[in-house]
């Protein structure tokens, strides 16, 4: 589970945001952390026990995001993100499709699926849709995936159609989307009780059979 003093360290941090203040408190970042190194461990073994795509051998440390932030191309230069993330989970070719937990306090959220694909992949994805729709909306459309993750549909679309789509296609507002994402908010109680990599790891494995789909799209 995430300790309490993780998200306290990270809301001190987000009123904090300096390299002084933060060498101040390295400590207290070091064992947030190894906090959340441990979770991805704990979610890691949760994941692998339900065919959701993840390997029980793939590396905690190297699922946790960096809290350091490119600031070079930024007019924000503040240093430090506000929040602690862990991703990269699965060993899919494409490193977009796969679980992305966000942990800030008040903020925390999971997601999966593939954000604002671009190029040959939005292709791809929408000629899979076209051609097998009714594989995407049996996920999409089931009860248990609407209760965790709202209606798929409304996501940011494209004003005007596609390109080689028609307003009469029977699919067309899943045609029209630019992301093609699960999303759920998560209170900080859903991370810092004792079953929290267990409850994350079932949101996931309801994701997984989208990640699925669209990993099949563009491979």
């Amino acid at each position: 589970m995430i300790n309490p003093d993780t998200l306290q360290f990270i809301a001190d941090l987000k009123e904090n945001n300096s390299r002084e203040w933060f060498q101040a408190n390295k400590e207290r970042y070091d064992a947030a952390q190894a906090n959340v190194i441990a979770f991805a461990g704990e979610l890691i073994t949760e994941l692998s026990k339900l065919n959701a795509g993840v390997a029980a051998d793939v590396e905690p440390k190297k699922c946790v995001m960096r809290i350091y932030r490119d600031v070079r191309f930024s007019k924000d230069k503040t240093p430090y993100k506000t929040n602690m993330a862990i991703g990269r989970l699965t060993k899919n070719k494409t490193v977009e499709i796969g679980y992305y937990l966000q942990i800030e306090p008040g903020k925390s959220f999971i997601a999966g699926g593939y954000w604002m694909p671009q190029g040959e992949h939005i292709k791809s994805i929408r000629q899979e849709i076209d051609y097998n729709a009714a594989d995407l909306t049996r996920i999409v459309d089931a009860d248990d995936f609407k209760k965790s993750f709202g209606e798929f549909r409304d996501q940011e679309k494209l004003k005007t159609l596609p390109k080689g789509y028609s307003a009469d296609n029977e699919n067309i507002e899943l045609l029209k989307l630019k992301s093609f994402i699960a999303y759920r908010d998560l209170k900080d109680k859903e991370l810092t009780g004792p079953n929290a990599a267990k409850h994350i790891a079932e949101l996931c494995a309801q994701i997984h059979p989208l990640n699925v789909f669209l990993n099949n799209a563009i491979n």
